[in-house]
Parts: structure tokens; C-alpha cells; sequence
């Protein structure tokens, strides 16, 4: 207990000697800048395995339940500590707590004094030739039965009289092993907890140490004020603008496409009506040829006149079949077009552009003086240097280092003191392990003396020797027995004697001490307000903040410090050192927030589109593209050039010449229709398969594709026109929001670097600064590890092996003393005449005692 109240003590000056430790506020942070405390590495392993022992140890914690099942004894303590007990009032709870141990120390004490008593008299009654010192053994129907049943009864306690000699050496070994560590465990310890003192004030300073990370990043984007705020504000009315620019600019391509679109239609129309005219004057003059031609008097001849009136009626298809000179002229659309374009509309919608894309820089040029450091005002960058200053003041006022070196004292006395009296304690050691060696090879010798006598007797044994002629070797085991027995009263009680006191001590240990710790019921005790002191509702809290109605418990302290949490939670410092009190920045937060609001960016003279370019759109939508008939260019490009195909009307022509008498009409109509022929393959074909076809094809689609774009034209426009309207106006009524709303957001995003730094501070000095688990380490070392299972485990399993074999030697002296008699030479025995029949007859008595 005084072990355990020192190391608490010892957490104590830890934490007082920390209560000057400075502090940061705590505030929202942002996502921008990660920070991470070195993490500390400690050489002591927070948690102990016994190995493959502890298998013997959870036997004899099974035991121990079974003889002490009552829990811990909570009111007997405190009035203990309370110095309230008093014994003669409430010894019948001590009897009731310790009734099992009470009961097994009685039965070891009568052990004690009985045997060498109850020795003392066997001694005395086997010398009167009673209790069995007779050298006569009488034979009995059922003695090799008896003498079996003897030497396994003896072979089997034997057997369990080994086990606990093995625990015996096992613990005794085990306890001397771990003794021999105890020094690696102090010094690990000892480290650890000068890790823990001189890796707080090195803490402190790293985390103080960040605000210049925090301030630099900080600082870096106010100087990008152009990208963040102007970008900002230039990304809320992208959505805006953009679009509408976009719309302009492929107007103002569509406005030169179109022109283009007309130019190339317009001349391709041209060359068509030229071949188109060029086609119809041949045409025109085959077909006056043949006119006259048939107007030769042959014609008359009735033989020929259907042939003529047949030719003569077939020349209407000789006609031009298109009306290429009927269409619509061009040139007025196009002149209009063209007075369009004189005004650069593209160029217009790059000014527009060019204004929206200088935001960042207007925005930057604006802001110079509410970021200066150098500002006659108490701008950003000054509210933040002068947080800056606080911080270093803060970390200036922090006198961790001097408190703790007077800590780091107390360690090193301490570390000393162990270092000077561990020889003590290892010389003390092997002594006891000494000690321990004797008493278990002597439960040895005499093990091995039952266990020759075993050996010898049974392998000397002759059932057809009579008891006074048995041989050397059976006589010697009978002689091992006694040898056995006679040495086991001789030490058994002085065995029974370490057993109960070791017993008594050990137990009570595990009981009031190793258990309560575990399952942390000793700190419950502890935690009883009033307890420790009268006056004190919470001991810890009145010893740390002299104020004891702060709920400050023991088992808490010890759990957080296991968590491996911070000095500062642990205790509950906030109750004297409140953390967020010393670095609030609400109010420059607010200050930097308000300048940020109240900045006076004049984006008032962003112009998307002049009048200049509104008139030029407006003049697009009045053009009449829109209302030219394109249908009627379309029906006419989609004609062929004669209404019929001339090689057929040529053959057919000569073969109605054919059916003429030979003549001047016959010629003549043949020579036509060879004319006609010429005029398919120098005019038609040519123009079919070069500019006429490949023209008018283009000229067809592409006056489908003009149709297509310019259907609605005006209305286009004139939603285009009012997009922009729109677009305008919400540059004229909202960009004043914008602004301010990507102003709040850019103060917070700057304001937030400091909050998230300062969160960061106020977990890592509350969580993880003297983070306390080398002191619950420590003290688990010194209780958990140290004594329960360094020294109280080993122990109690010591005095269960030795104990286990010493109270089987009581039936092992028995049976060895019984199976005695069937393996020493006997002085006298029993003679048998028997019968026919070799099994049952008479006996007498035959004395053949020897001088």
C-alpha cells in the first residue's frame, strides 16, 4: 500500500509541477494545413506475459479463489485508513474475510506441531516392537493384493509429491530470473519518465514553433489576394458572363460565315446561269435548224408527214428546263452583310473578355492597402503578426522547464535510492533462493528414497521367498522406505513452517494488493471522499488545485494516464489554467473579418458589350436573312439541265430520219441529231461532271445549312441581346454581394488557418503534451509487475508446490512404512503345511529368530 500511495504521490508532484503550462485557444480550423506532434517512443512495455508459467500461476489464482472467495474487504480499509478500526468491535469481519486462510494456516499449524509429536511416538513405539517394529510378518490370504495396492497408493502420491517439487524449482527459479531483471525494468522505467520531462518542454516548443508554418501560409495567400479573392469573385459571375460572351462571339462568326456562305452561293448561281445559257443557245439553235429542215418539201410526200409531224411536235423538248435567270439576286443580303461587318464585333466581344479576365487584377490593385503590413490602418497582415506576438509571449511565460527540473530531482533521488539498496535486495535474493534450493532437494531425497525403494522392492521381490530368506535388493527398497519415512518427520514440519508463513503472506498480498489493483478496486477505495482527509470531499483535486469539490479521482487519473493522455485532461487543469482564456481571437478574428466586409473593391465599370456591338447585332437580326426564300433556289438547283436526255432524243431522231426516202430532209436530220450529240458530250457532260454537278450540289446544301441557321434569326438575336441585358444588370445590382460574400470567404479561409492552429494547439497540449502513460507504466511496474508477478506469483506458487508435496508426504510415510514389511527380511514368520491340494491347510507359528 505505502508502495502504491508513493507512486501516486509521485504523479502527483508531476502534475502540480505542470500547472504553469501556457495555453491556446480553440476554434473552428480549416482542412488547408495538417498538423502532427512528434509521436514519443517509450522502451517500457505497457503490459507483462508471465510466459508459459503463467499457465502455474492462473492454478494457484484458481486456488486461491477457492480459499478466499470473499470480495475485497472496501469498509475494512477505509476505516483502516481512516483510523477508525478498531479491533475489538470488528475482529469478526477480519475472521469472516480471512476465514479460509485462518482455516488453512490452523490445519498447517497442527501439521507443524503433530508430526514430530506423532514422529516422536512412532519413533518410540516401533523400538518396543509395536506400530509395526516387529521383524514378523504374518501372512495373509490377501497380502500381495495389499502389497500392490500399497506400492501403487505410494507410486502415484509420489507422483504428485514430484509435481510440486518441479513447481517448487520452477518458482524458485523463476523468482531469482525476474529479481535479476528488476534492474532493466527500474532503469526502462526510469527512462521513460525522463523521456516524458524532457520531452514536454521540447513539445511545447514545436507547437509553438508552427505558428510560423500557419502564418507563412497565411501571409503566402493574402499576396495571392489576385487568384483567391479575385478568382473567387470571378468564378461567381463566370456563370454569368461567360456564357453570354460565348454567344456573342459565335455570332459574330456566324455573321462572317454567313457572308462567306452567301458569296460562294451567290457566284455559284452566277456561273450556273452563264453554263446554263450556254446550254440553251446550242440547244436553241438545233432546234431552228431543225425547223427549217422541216419545212423541206418532202415533208409534203404522205409517206413522211407523220415522220415530220413527229419530229416537229418532239421539238418543244428541246427547251431549257431550269429558270436560273429567274432567281433572286444575292447582292442586297450581301450588302447588308457587309455593312454589318464593318463594325469589328469580335473584337467588341474580346474587350468584354479582356474585362472580365482583369478582375483578379482590379481586385488586386484595390486590396494593396487592407493587406499591407505598412498600412497606416490596423490591417490583416498587422491583426495577424500581432497574434504572432501573443503566441510568443504565451510560449514566453511557460515555466515548464524549471518546474520540471525540480521533478527531474525527485527522479533521479529516487533512481538512486533503488540503484543503491537493488544489490541489497539481489544479495537478500540469493539467500532465498538458496533457501528455496534446500527445501526443495530435500522434498527430493526424499522422493528419490520412496522411489528406490519402489525400484528396488519390486524388482527384488520373490512371492516364492519366504519373508525371512527375501534377497539384498527387495531388503534395501523396504530400507529406502523407512529411510523415506523416517527423514520425512524429521523435516516435514520444519517444510509445513516456510509453507504457512509464505502462505499467509503471499495470499493476503494477491488479496488486498494485486487483485484490488487489477480490477481497480483499490483505487475505488482510495477515490472514497473524506478518506485521506477529513476535510476533503477529493483528495487529488485538494492536493493539486486545493479546491476538493473538483471531482479528481484516483481510478480516473490512472485510466487517462493508461490512454495515454495528457497532463492536462488527466487532471483537470482547466479548473486552474483555462486554456482558451489565454489565446482567444475572436476579436481579431472579427477585426480581420470586418476589414475583409468593409474593403472597397469598384468593379462597377465591367462592360460586356458596347453599344457599337448591340447595334451591329441588332442590325444582323433586321438583315432578312431570315426572309429570304430559299425554297425557290432550292427547287431550281435540284432541276436538270434539259427536259430530256439528248442522246436518246438524238437516236431517236435518226432513226425516224432513217424512215425517209434519201434526201436533203434525211441528211438534215441526221447531221441535227449528230449535232445534238456533240452538244451532250462538249456541254452537258462536262458541266454534269465538273462545276455544274459538284456546284449545284454545293450550292444546294449549303443553301439548306443557311436556311437551318437563319431560321429565327431575330429572335436569336434578340435573346442574345437580352442574355446580355441580363448578364449587364447583374454585373450593375449583384457584383456588390459577390464581392462581399467572396470577401467573408476569403477572411474565413484566413482566419481559419489560425483557428485550425490553435485547435491543434488546444488537443496537443490538453491530449498529448506529458502525455502521463510512463507514470501509470511506472507504477504498473513497480505493483502489477514487480511485486504480483516478480515476486508474489512465484511466491505463491513456491509455497502450492512445496506445500501440495509436503502434505503428501503424511500418506506417503504411511504407505511406505506398510509396504515396508513386504520388502525387508523379516527376523520371524509364519509356516504353512499344506494340504493335497496345495492351498488351504493348518498353520502354526514357527519362531526362527536368530541371535
Amino acid at each position: 500500500m505505502a508502495l502504491l500511495l508513493g507512486f501516486l504521490l509521485l504523479l502527483l508532484e508531476l502534475c502540480g509541477n505542470t500547472l504553469s503550462m501556457g495555453s491556446q485557444s480553440s476554434t473552428k480550423g480549416t482542412e488547408v494545413l495538417e498538423f502532427e506532434l512528434p509521436a514519443t517512443d517509450y522502451e517500457t512495455k505497457d503490459s507483462y506475459k508471465a510466459g508459459p508459467i503463467g499457465g502455474l500461476f492462473q492454478i494457484v489464482h484458481v486456488f486461491l479463489h477457492v480459499v478466499q472467495p470473499n470480495d475485497f474487504p472496501e469498509d475494512i480499509l477505509r476505516k483502516i485508513l481512516q483510523k477508525k478500526f478498531d479491533f475489538s468491535t470488528d475482529y469478526d469481519k477480519i475472521i469472516y474475510y480471512e476465514i479460509g486462510v485462518i482455516i488453512c494456516a490452523v490445519l498447517g499449524l497442527l501439521f507443524i506441531i503433530l508430526m514430530p509429536l506423532v514422529g516422536f511416538c512412532f519413533g518410540l513405539c516401533r523400538c518396543c516392537n509395536k506400530c509395526g517394529g516387529e521383524m514378523h510378518q504374518r501372512q495373509k490370504k490377501n497380502g500381495p493384493y495389499q502389497r500392490k495396492c500399497f506400492a501403487v497408493c505410494l507410486l502415484v502420491i509420489s507422483i504428485f509429491i514430484s509435481l510440486g517439487i518441479i513447481y517448487g524449482f520452477v518458482a524458485n527459479h523463476h523468482l531469482r530470473t525476474q529479481i535479476e531483471r528488476t534492474r532493466k525494468l527500474a532503469d526502462s522505467n526510469f527512462k521513460d519518465l525522463r523521456t516524458l520531462m524532457n520531452g514536454a518542454p521540447a513539445q511545447i516548443s514545436y507547437i509553438l514553433s508552427q505558428y510560423s508554418t500557419t502564418k507563412e501560409k497565411a501571409f503566402s495567400d493574402l499576396d495571392n489576394v489576385k487568384s483567391l479573392l479575385g478568382g473567387g469573385i470571378q468564378k461567381q459571375l463566370r456563370p454569368k458572363v461567360i456564357p453570354v460572351l460565348d454567344d456573342i462571339k459565335a455570332m459574330a462568326e456566324e455573321i462572317k460565315e454567313t457572308r462567306e456562305t452567301l458569296l460562294n452561293v451567290n457566284n455559284t448561281l452566277k456561273e450556273l446561269r452563264k453554263s446554263s445559257a450556254q446550254l440553251n443557245t446550242s440547244l436553241s439553235d438545233v432546234k431552228r435548224d431543225l425547223e427549217r429542215s422541216l419545212n423541206d418539201p418532202m415533208c409534203s410526200v404522205p409517206s413522211a408527214t407523220a415522220t415530220c409531224n413527229n419530229i416537229r411536235t418532239s421539238l418543244s423538248q428541246l427547251d431549257d428546263n431550269t429558270n436560273m435567270g429567274q432567281l433572286p439576286s444575292l447582292d442586297k443580303p450581301i450588302e447588308k452583310i457587309n455593312d454589318i461587318l464593318q463594325t469589328n464585333l469580335s473584337s467588341l466581344v474580346q474587350q468584354g473578355y479582356k474585362s472580365f479576365n482583369d478582375i483578379p487584377e482590379m481586385v488586386q490593385n484595390q486590396t494593396t492597402d487592407i493587406i499591407s503590413v505598412h498600412a497606416a490602418l490596423p490591417y490583416v497582415k498587422s491583426t495577424l503578426n500581432s497574434i504572432g506576438s501573443d503566441i510568443e509571449n504565451i510560449g514566453e511565460q511557460i515555466p515548464i522547464q524549471d518546474q520540471l527540473s525540480n521533478f527531474m530531482g525527485y527522479i533521479n533521488d529516487t533512481e538512486t535510492y533503488i540503484h543503491r539498496n537493488l544489490p541489497t535486495l539481489e544479495e537478500y535474493d540469493s539467500y532465498r533462493w538458496l533457501g528455496g534450493l534446500v527445501v526443495c532437494c530435500l522434498l527430493t531425497l526424499i522422493v528419490i528414497f520412496y522411489y528406490l525403494g519402489l525400484l528396488c522392492g519390486t524388482c527384488g521381490y520373490d512371492q516364492n521367498t519366504t519373508p525371512t530368506r527375501r534377497g539384498c535388493v527387495s531388503n534395501t527398497g523396504g530400507i529406502f522406505l523407512m529411510v523415506g519415512a523416517g527423514v520425512s518427520f524429521l523435516f516435514c514440519w520444519i517444510l509445513m513452517t516456510i509453507v504457512v508463513l509464505t502462505f499467509v503472506v503471499g495470499t493476503n498480498v494477491e488479496k488486498l494488493l494485486c487483485e484490488p489493483y487489477q480490477n481497480r478496486k483499490l483505487f475505488q477505495v482510495l477515490d472514497t471522499p473524506y478518506l485521506l482527509n477529513e476535510n476533503w470531499k477529493h483528495y487529488l483535486s485538494g492536493m493539486v488545485f486545493n479546491k476538493p469539490d473538483i471531482n479528481l479521482t484516483f481510478e480516473q487519473v490512472y485510466s487517462d494516464c493508461k490512454e495515454n493522455r495528457g497532463i492536462y485532461a488527466t487532471l483537470k487543469l482547466e479548473n486552474s489554467y483555462n486554456i482558451s482564456e489565454h489565446l482567444n481571437i475572436q476579436e481579431q478574428a472579427g477585426n480581420i473579418n470586418n476589414d475583409f466586409q468593409n474593403m472597397e473593391v469598384n468593379l462597377d465599370n465591367i462592360v460586356l458589350l458596347d453599344e457599337a456591338g448591340r447595334k451591329n447585332l441588332m442590325d444582323f437580326g433586321l438583315s432578312g436573312i431570315d426572309t429570304i426564300n430559299y425554297d425557290v433556289y432550292l427547287a431550281e438547283l435540284s432541276k436538270t439541265p434539259t427536259k430530256v436526255h439528248l442522246l436518246s432524243f438524238a437516236d431517236d431522231l435518226e432513226v425516224k430520219a432513217n424512215h425517209l426516202t434519201h434526201g436533203n430532209l434525211k441528211q438534215s436530220l441526221k447531221n441535227n441529231a449528230q449535232t445534238i450529240r456533240m452538244i451532250h458530250r462538249d456541254r452537258v457532260i462536262p458541266l454534269e461532271q465538273s462545276m455544274y454537278g459538284k456546284a449545284r450540289s454545293s450550292a444546294y446544301q449549303t443553301i439548306k445549312d443557311l436556311r437551318q441557321k437563319s431560321s429565327g434569326l431575330e429572335m436569336k438575336v434578340n435573346n442574345t441581346i437580352s442574355s446580355l441585358d441580363s448578364a449587364q444588370d447583374f454585373l450593375r445590382t449583384r457584383i456588390s454581394s459577390v464581392i462581399v460574400e467572396e470577401s467573408q470567404k476569403y477572411g474565413s479561409m484566413i482566419v481559419g488557418y489560425f483557428e485550425r492552429y490553435l485547435q491543434w494547439v488546444k488537443i496537443s497540449i490538453t491530449e498529448k503534451i506529458a502525455a502521463c502513460k510512463p507514470v501509470a507504466t511506472a507504477l504498473d511496474s513497480a505493483v502489477n509487475v514487480f511485486l504480483c508477478s516478480y515476486i508474489i506469483d512465484p511466491m505463491n506458487l513456491f509455497w502450492f508446490g512445496i506445500g501440495k508435496a509436503t502434505v503428501f508426504l503424511l500418506p506417503a510415510l504411511i504407505f511406505a512404512v506398510k509396504l515396508a514389511k513386504y520388502y525387508r527380511r523379516m527376523d520371524s514368520e509364519d509356516v504353512y503345511e499344506d494340504m493335497e491340494n496345495g492351498n488351504i491347510g493348518f498353520h502354526r507359528h514357527h519362531s526362527t529368530q536368530t541371535v
